[in-house]
């Protein structure tokens, strides 16, 4: 399955819902910018988007709530060893209180994976970030080999199209 992602104006992102009717956008808001994301079908409908891979998912987007993005630069040679270790990753997170969805998304060009978490709210990320779980999941203490440079996250809150 492909993803896609864009940014822009939120009055700008919704009007491709009017535009492109028979795909389900999800739009979110962050501190810097506003997004729309689909997946699903091989149109794509961006111009200046970036373009993914499905490569682990779990649960079903929503259309409220709010959304995680780790983004993780990784080395070519190691894309293999990061997708098949985050295959055979606990699944801690899929069972946590407030998890929505999950998405693990490698990029069609570059290299920045997104490990794209949803929630029911921010505190419910913040549970997890304080749990046993994420503890477990987050264990190494140096970044692995593969990593190109430092992960950065993103968060987001989902917005509804007539709420903008």
């Amino acid at each position: 399955m492909n993803a896609y992602l864009t940014n822009g104006t939120i009055d700008f992102l919704i009007k491709l819902s009017s535009k492109y009717p028979a795909i389900k956008f999800h739009y979110m808001s962050g501190p810097s910018n506003d997004v729309a994301y689909y997946e699903g079908t091989s149109q794509k409908v961006f111009q200046a988007g970036r373009d993914y891979e499905v490569i682990v998912q779990s649960g079903e987007l929503q259309d409220t709530g709010f959304v995680v993005m780790n983004n993780i630069p990784i080395i070519d040679e190691g894309r293999p060893l990061f997708e098949d270790n985050f295959k055979k990753r606990r699944k801690d997170v899929d069972n946590q209180a407030g998890f929505q969805a999950l998405r693990l998304l490698k990029p069609a060009r570059g290299n920045t994976y997104i490990v794209l978490t949803q929630w029911d709210s921010a505190a419910s990320y913040e549970k997890w970030k304080d749990s046993e779980g994420f503890k477990m999941a987050h264990a190494e203490t140096k970044p692995p080999a593969y990593f190109a440079d430092r992960p950065f996250v993103i968060t987001y809150r989902m917005i509804e199209k007539d709420e903008s």
